[in-house]
């Protein structure tokens, strides 16, 4: 085992550049990639000229409306080439969102337009209500019940803008840089005599003269083809045997000063700039998802995943654009003014497919967006809790060891993770059968106690006949091919010499399921050592190719329905968690909730499970950029995400590590996880003080849990991220759009994480005359309309987390060794009042593991505490928020057949509240009574009240054990 282990990894020191470092010569630059060398020359030409109109325009004479009046199509032209056809078609959909598409029609080959059938949750609806307007050189579509949204198509130049009350909010070749290049037949240079009078021989390699031929389009293609047939990168050739086929546009947002999105980059959440006036970084930002060692901390490198949505945002509105294109893009950004942003989109290939969200606010923008790509799906509630990983558990007695040491060592525990090393050869699903003589059984030890494990499975498949799984793909022919378009491309990963399945192929899809079957056909190959309760970890999906360009696949390898890699490249990993998630799912019956883990990403990754921010490092600047990093995969969907504790390399020193742990239990998806040559660092592996600290967080996110689960039910409903940054909660404070190292956890809680060594101290931004409380000691902070700055403690053993005023947060503070132990333990409710003396909140329960929520098993409260005056009482009351939400209460149902005394409900009948504590009372208590009128047992301790201006600890009611149930409707009155 140990001589196989070694061999693989010096294997893959050998012919993995990246392996020990981030190495830039990896990876393309702008300057190095043919095509965005061309989009970024046009624009750097028309920037240079005196006089740039865009050579593309409307046939006014071909409009085209669709029976329903809810989609346009006209015949766009270029007067560079006269003799191509583009077709453009502007849709409006129900929700105000309009769709742009442009491709080429009638052309020597079909440009890839399938991106959205891999993204889209379906065919979005259309609107019934637009009104078409007709005027000298343009049309406009009037939007909605009020026609204050409007779609304006200008004809010459081609120009299409998205106008709310007047204002232009987002404009496509507003700057004229709209540029598609058609697909031609390869032209050879006009032979030109040489001194000696003999014809010269054609210019090799990328760059070639133009033909003389037609219009000259020199002004706007550039003086030379630059890599229209061939391209170079190191040792690596790209044949393009379709020749130019990219797509570029700009993307202005004349009033909106910031932009947020198009993960996954290592960078601020308000995106810097990449071009115009001293910019912040000198290339695009790259989406391409590749494997990236020790990426950069502050960087427009590509990563793992890719999402080509982008938020704009001003105080008056937020709006959002989705360039749905599924290969490599580069964007430009840049800032004209404090108020207005620039940006220049360039892809490889694909048509033009851009939805324009309207907003106006946030929350209208992440439901637009779930409507079309889907919300994230609710989570198993164990996933929510503690995963320990690392590179790799050794053996099966390890495994054990490990959960004895967490169980004897009182730290709550909820996943195992085994990395590549559990499968002979790196033949996944296949034990190891030395080191793991006994899988089952270990998995069945670990699930004794409610725990699950993790198991990776990654998409290379080594090329050896005993191997049932790559053995089973090439007879199915399901594996991505060479350039060729015959046999099986072979490349290089942990396996050695693999092949890679091709999950375009719809054969593919129940063979790759039929394979985690647990009982199965006995005449094929399915994983019958496993359990239920073993998930799965989907890592290299990119794919990461070590012998490949860029550390990838190569770009004209042919993928089903003959198309080339490089039109699917961004898409390729998403289709990989799909078919996972749906084998999980089709294991069980009735069906248990999948728990996938991805590393690559795409529009719609979120349906199917969770991500992480890959390989990071143990450096305090890897645990900083971390946090904004996690917060644009939630804006664009991802909420299911984190960054692995500890970084991935290195050796973090037990300060940091402790602060890894609190950035930790704050990110949705919460995993440790270390390489193979790091030192163990498993929590209880720590000296006092560290491990004590980190216990007690540890504990702090179990008894959290309720405030997570309840949060991704409404994600889940919504598209509305776990973790909301100040922009998206405080939409009209300035102040607060560029703040990406504090964020909010749902509605109520405020927290900062300290990313830096030796803090004792942190200043914490309120961006709202609103009244904030320590979640620990509760103190009193105050806000202001104009903002404020605030001091909160933070030494190590401190987190920076504030309630919000006006808050009602429920908790667990019971913590067992797992959460599924936790099921039958009474809530805590913390009130925390509004510097008006009102709070609400909610919670959300159901089974936590399988789908009977979709039939209505389900618990969902509304908690309100309001201040009566007239009366002299603040009244708490919990109420069933259910009735008059049953289309909204789960996703993708409606619970027209509720009962509050379903099944679930019944099962957790007896679980009461045992305590409630009220912050910011402002008057001392009479008494404290039940619905039924019976005195209460409660203490009040006096202080600083919610309403006021006064500083310092708040004033704590706290109500022991009431007479009350979490699901009952019930009322306690506090007499003043």
């Amino acid at each position: 085992m140990l001589a196989s282990t070694l061999r693989h990894v010096f294997l893959a020191l050998c012919i993995l550049p990246g392996a020990i470092s981030f190495k830039p010569h990896d990876f393309k630059t702008c300057s190095q990639s043919g095509f965005c060398r061309r989009g970024r020359g046009l624009a750097e030409r028309a920037q240079a000229a005196d006089k740039w109109v865009s050579p593309y325009s409307v046939d006014s004479g071909s409009l085209v409306f669709s029976p329903g009046k809810d989609s346009v199509k006209a015949t766009v032209k270029s007067s560079l080439y006269p003799h191509i056809n583009f077709e453009l078609e502007l849709r409006v959909h129900e929700d105000g969102v309009v769709r742009v598409r442009m491709d080429e029609v009638n052309g020597l080959r079909k440009r890839y337009d399938e991106a959205a059938s891999w993204s889209l949750v379906g065919e979005p609806k259309l609107s019934k209500t637009v009104q078409w307007v007709h005027e000298k050189g343009q049309i406009r579509g009037l939007i909605g019940e009020v026609k204050d949204l409007e779609a304006l198509i200008s004809f010459s130049p081609l120009r299409v803008a998205l106008i709310r009350n007047g204002r232009e909010e987002v404009v496509l070749n507003g700057q004229g840089l709209l540029h598609m290049e058609h697909f031609r037949q390869k032209t050879f240079p006009v032979a030109e005599e040489t001194e000696s009078g003999e014809d010269a021989e054609p210019i090799a390699g990328d760059q070639t003269v133009l033909a003389a031929a037609g219009p000259d389009t020199r002004w706007f293609e550039g003086e030379r083809e630059d890599a229209y047939w061939e391209e170079q990168f190191g040792s690596w050739t790209d044949s393009k045997p379709k020749g130019p086929e990219s797509f570029s546009i700009d993307i202005n947002f004349p009033s909106h000063g910031h932009v947020y999105g198009i993960p996954q980059h290592a960078t601020r959440l308000a995106l810097p700039s990449t071009a115009g006036e001293e910019p912040t970084y000198s290339d695009p930002y790259r989406l391409f998802n590749a494997d990236v060692f020790e990426y950069l901390a502050s960087s427009p490198v590509s990563l793992y995943g890719s999402i080509p949505l982008m938020h704009a945002h001003s105080a008056e509105s937020t709006i959002a654009v989705l360039n749905l294109v599924g290969s490599e893009t580069w964007i430009d950004i840049q800032y004209p003014s404090e108020s207005s942003t620039n940006t220049h989109w360039i892809s490889e290939s694909g048509i033009i497919d851009i939805f324009l969200l309207p907003g106006p606010t946030a929350s209208d923008v992440f439901q637009q967006y779930a409507r079309l790509t889907g919300t994230p799906a609710l989570p198993a509630e164990w996933s929510l809790g503690y995963h320990q990983c690392r590179w790799n558990y050794v053996d099966s007695n390890d495994v054990r060891d490990v959960q004895k040491r967490f169980d004897e060592e009182d730290m709550p525990l909820e996943v195992l993770w085994l990395d590549i090393e559990y499968s002979k050869d790196h033949k996944y699903f296949i034990w190891d059968e030395k080191s793991f003589p006994d899988p089952v059984e270990m998995v069945q030890d670990v699930e004794a106690i409610g725990r699950k494990m993790v198991v990776i499975v990654d998409p290379h498949l080594k090329r050896t006949n005993d191997y049932p799984v790559y053995k089973k793909a090439s007879e199915l022919q399901v594996l991505v091919k060479p350039a060729s378009g015959e046999g099986e491309y072979e490349g290089w990963c942990w396996s050695g010499s693999s092949s890679w399945v091709d999950f375009f192929n719809p054969a593919s899809w129940p063979w790759w399921q039929s394979l985690f079957k647990i009982e199965g056909d006995s005449d094929e190959w399915h994983w019958s050592k496993s359990t239920e309760g073993v998930f799965i970890w989907n890592d290299m999906n990119e794919p990461s190719v070590f012998n490949g360009p860029e550390i990838s696949m190569p770009r004209d390898n042919i993928h089903y329905g003959g198309w080339e890699h490089r039109d699917v490249h961004n898409i390729n990993g998403m289709l990989f968690q799909n078919q996972t998630s749906k084998a999980l799912l089709a294991r069980s019956t009735p069906a248990k909730r999948p728990f996938v883990l991805t590393r690559s990403f795409f529009a719609g990754s979120q349906r199917f499970g969770a991500m992480w921010t890959g390989d990071n490092m143990g450096t305090w600047e890897h645990m900083a950029i971390g946090v904004p990093m996690v917060l644009s995969n939630g804006i664009a969907g991802m909420t299911f995400s984190g960054a692995d504790v500890g970084g991935f390399f290195g050796n973090p020193d037990p300060e940091m590590l402790v602060r890894w742990y609190q950035v930790g239990i704050f990110a949705p998806f919460f995993r440790a996880h270390a390489h193979i040559d790091t030192k163990r660092r498993e929590p209880y592996l720590l000296e006092e003080p560290h491990k004590s600290i980190v216990r007690k967080f540890l504990k702090l996110r179990y008894a959290m849990l309720p405030v997570w689960y309840t949060a991704f039910r409404e994600a889940s409903v919504t598209g509305v991220p776990i973790l909301r940054p100040q922009y998206v909660v405080l939409p009209k404070d300035k102040n607060g759009f560029a703040i990406d190292d504090q964020y909010y956890i749902g509605k109520g809680l405020l927290v900062k994480p300290v990313v830096a060594p030796g803090v004792s101290q942190i200043s914490v931004y309120l961006g709202e005359d609103q009244v904030y409380y320590n979640y620990f000691d509760h103190q009193v902070y105050r806000g202001s309309a104009h903002g404020s700055n605030v001091s909160v403690p933070a030494a190590l053993d401190q987190i920076p987390l504030l309630r919000r005023g006006g808050s009602i947060i429920a908790t667990k503070e019971r913590p067992r060794r797992s959460s599924p132990l936790m099921k039958n333990d009474p809530f805590t409710l913390t009130i925390a009042l509004s510097n008006t003396g009102y709070a609400e909140g909610e919670l959300y329960l159901d089974a936590g593991d399988d789908f009977s929520y979709q039939s209505g098993e389900i618990v969902w409260r509304r908690f309100t505490a309001e201040v009566f005056k007239s009366a002299k009482a603040l009244s708490i009351r919990n109420a069933d928020m259910v009735p008059g939400h049953q289309n909204d209460a789960v996703d993708g149902v409606s619970l027209t057949n509720y009962d509050r005394e379903n099944a679930f409900a019944r099962s957790i009948k007896d679980v009461r509240v045992e305590r409630i504590a009220l912050l910011g009372l402002p008057w001392k208590p009479k008494g404290v009574k039940s619905q039924a009128g019976v005195e209460l047992d409660w203490t009040y301790a006096a202080g600083v009240a919610s309403t006021g201006t006064k500083e310092g600890t708040a004033s704590v009611l706290v109500i022991k054990n009431p007479p009350v149930t979490i699901t009952g409707t019930w009322a306690i009155t506090i007499q003043e």
